[in-house]
């Protein structure tokens, strides 16, 4: 039962990846996430914790939900990336983390490292992974030519 849902999931998140990646190619590629579903984005995760936290269950509609939100962002941070998302990939994350999904978890937080290193979600999300075994390393930082010369 479980290896179905599994698949069934996976089947899911493929053909929403392809409808998604088409949808953008027929905009010209950059797409921007209204204010409107940024807000429905963050009310759907924080109605699937709060089910988590409840010990619900998360329905087969809750799991599709939550796949989508996560190829929305993914899909604005190869766009354009924004820090209004740092939020919801951290909650995503926690989320993920909660229900021992453990890549896509790590893949959330890290985004928030790598992408939003100067939010004040970057030290809760380096803390998530190191709790969940991860190591963490900084960013590299790149000096410039100018500042190399400088030292």
């Amino acid at each position: 039962m479980k290896k179905l849902l599994i698949l069934v999931l996976i089947g899911v998140f493929i053909s929403s990846a392809f409808g998604i990646k088409a949808q953008a190619a027929k905009k010209g590629g950059k797409s921007k996430v209204s204010t409107e579903e940024i807000q429905k984005m963050s009310d759907t995760v924080d109605n699937l914790t709060k089910k988590v936290y409840g010990r619900a269950l998360l329905s087969p509609q809750d799991n599709e939900n939550l796949i989508g939100i996560k190829i929305k962002l993914d899909n604005q941070m190869l766009a354009t990336p924004d820090a209004v998302m740092a939020p919801l990939y951290y909650k995503a994350g926690m989320l993920y983390k909660i229900r021992d999904m453990q890549s896509e978890a790590i893949d959330c937080f890290q985004t928030v490292l790598e992408n939003f290193g100067d939010t004040a979600l970057a030290p809760k999300a380096r803390a998530a992974l190191k709790d969940m075994g991860v190591d963490v390393k900084d960013p590299e930082v790149k000096l410039t030519e100018a500042a190399v010369e400088e030292e």
